[in-house]
C-alpha cells in the first residue's frame, strides 16, 4: 500500500494525490491531514501500523511538508519513501506564525509556534538507510532550495530535473518508477 502524504495547506484530493490514486487506484491511500503537525503524524502513525498489522507492504510517497513526514516515517519504521521537492527544514520555511490558507478549498488555520516547535521535535538528524529512498527534485521550485535535500539525502537515489517548479511537474512520468520501487 502507497500512503501519498501531501504538503503544508494541502489536502489528499489536491493535485497529486489525484493522480496518484488515478494510477495506482486501490493501491493508495491519500488522507487529507490536519494542518496541527502532531495530529499529522498521529494520524499517519495509525494508518501505518494497522496496515503492517496486516501485513502490507507499506510506501510512503510525500511531497514538500509530506516529504518531511515521510523522511520521519521511513526512518521510524524502516520503510521506503520517494519524496519530492521536499521540504527540509519546514520549522525555518514555515516559520510565519500566524494565519495561513489552505490551497485546496481556500479555508484559513493558524500555524502556532507550538506546531514550529513539533516540527524541529520530527527532525531526523542524519537518515541512516538513504537506500530507502528516492528524491525527486526540480531545481527552479520556487519554494524550497532543492539543495537542502540534495545535502541532507546525497545517498539516496536523487533525481534532479533542471526548471520545473514546488509542484513537480509532470509527476506523472515517475509513477512506473516509484511503483516498481515502493513494491
Amino acid at each position: 500500500m502507497i500512503i501519498y502524504i501531501h504538503g503544508f495547506g494541502s489536502s489528499g484530493h489536491g493535485g497529486k494525490a489525484s493522480l496518484f490514486r488515478e494510477y495506482f487506484e486501490e493501491e493508495v491511500i491519500a488522507p487529507s491531514l490536519s494542518y496541527v503537525p502532531s495530529l499529522a503524524i498521529d494520524t499517519l502513525e495509525q494508518l501505518i501500523e494497522v496496515l503492517l498489522e496486516k501485513d502490507e507492504t507499506v510506501g510512503l510517497v510525500g511531497s514538500s511538508l509530506g516529504g518531511y513526514y515521510a523522511i520521519h516515517l521511513a526512518s521510524k519504521y524502516n520503510l521506503k519513501a520517494v519524496l519530492i521537492n521536499p521540504a527540509i527544514y519546514p520549522y525555518k520555511t514555515l516559520d510565519k506564525v500566524g494565519m495561513a490558507m489552505n490551497y485546496y478549498d481556500a479555508s484559513s488555520f493558524e500555524v502556532t509556534a507550538e506546531h514550529i516547535q513539533t516540527l524541529k521535535g520530527l527532525e531526523v538528524q542524519e537518515v541512516l538507510k538513504q537506500e530507502n529512498f528516492i528524491t525527486l527534485l526540480q531545481t527552479d521550485d520556487e519554494v524550497l532550495d532543492y539543495y537542502d535535500a540534495v545535502e541532507k539525502l546525497p545517498n539516496s537515489e536523487l533525481i534532479i530535473e533542471e526548471g520545473g517548479n514546488h509542484s513537480f511537474e509532470n509527476i506523472e512520468s515517475y509513477f512506473r518508477k516509484i511503483g516498481l520501487f515502493l513494491e
